[in-house]
């Protein structure tokens, strides 16, 4: 039997009232908040989950893509903004960005 657990809300109730919040949750963000400035928040790609920084109407500058959702979450959860957020996150993407998670090794 495969337990199933609750999606995540699409929106904090900090940005419930966010103008962009219905096109991002159409998008398929969740956990969407504020670090150091700039919009965040979890969203599925095909083979990764990632904690996605800097969310505009257009795109977004960076992500962080790991393996498990929850990682991303707990990640995001606990992240202050600085640097880059914890947990096992295996490659940060973005415009001219392309950084392998240099605590991983082969």
């Amino acid at each position: 039997m495969t337990m199933r657990t609750q999606p995540p809300s699409p929106i904090t109730s900090q940005f419930a009232n966010h103008p962009w919040a219905p096109a991002l949750a159409a998008d398929g963000y969740t956990d969407i908040c504020e670090r150091e400035g700039q919009l965040c928040g979890i969203r599925r790609f095909n083979f990764t989950t990632a904690v996605v920084v800097g969310v505009d109407p257009v795109g977004y500058h960076r992500r962080y893509c790991y393996e498990h959702a929850h990682e991303a979450r707990q990640a995001l959860a606990a992240w202050d903004g600085k640097g880059h957020p914890g947990g096992p996150w295996i490659k940060c993407k973005g415009a001219g960005i392309e950084l392998l998670n240099p605590a991983l090794t082969c």
